[in-house]
């Protein structure tokens, strides 16, 4: 997989985490350098972190699945992707509590939560990894770097602009993992060479 690959790959995932930063900074009263660096290290951590997680619980069998893994790789894309895709066009109101402090919009365990939940689908991307057989220690850190850049700008986005911006990075997050996925299948039936 390609540099170029591996970004994109990284900025789609990025999406969801994107999108939740966006909230935090609706919710937020300031939104300060400190304040975005902490929702960015949250997530950009546990981006980070799943898809290692996955590599190695996909690695145990991946050659064992080796005539399929471009179809596993295909269909994990695609259905991430597409419950991204879907998702971006659910109305949602971001759930700022009335009396919000930004100590509570930070809390540990509340930003804990959003962490795994946003990354779930690096985990499955880790999965695909294995069976590519790529180099997780530089994905990951590539998408831990893309996640926390993205997260941080996303709160100062949210707390600048609102919830605006929270489907449409969805929608480009879900169709980038779709085209992903299309893509890795085409390559191993010869369709297309990069």
């Amino acid at each position: 997989m390609s540099t170029a690959e591996l970004f994109i790959i990284a900025i789609g995932l990025s999406m969801d985490a994107f999108a939740v930063a966006i909230c935090k900074g609706v919710c937020l009263k300031k939104a300060t350098l400190r304040q975005c660096s902490i929702v960015g290290g949250y997530f950009g951590l546990f981006q980070a972190g799943m898809p290692v997680i996955g590599y190695f619980l996909g690695i145990g069998f991946a050659d064992k699945i080796v005539r399929f893994d471009h179809w596993i790789a295909f269909v994990l894309l695609g259905v991430i992707g597409g419950k991204m895709f879907f998702e971006s066009f659910k109305k949602e109101k971001t759930d700022c509590p009335l009396e919000a402090n930004d100590k509570a919009e930070l809390k540990f365990t509340k930003m804990v939560v959003l962490a795994i939940a946003t990354s779930i689908d690096a985990l499955a991307v880790g999965i695909t990894f294995a069976f590519l057989n790529e180099n997780i220690w530089i994905a990951a850190a590539f998408i831990g770097v893309i996640t926390f850049s993205l997260s941080a700008c996303g709160v100062k986005i949210g707390h600048v602009f609102g919830e605006k911006y929270k489907s449409k990075a969805e929608l480009a997050g879900g169709l980038i993992l779709i085209l992903m996925g299309v893509k890795i299948l085409l390559e191993h039936l010869g369709y297309i060479n990069f």
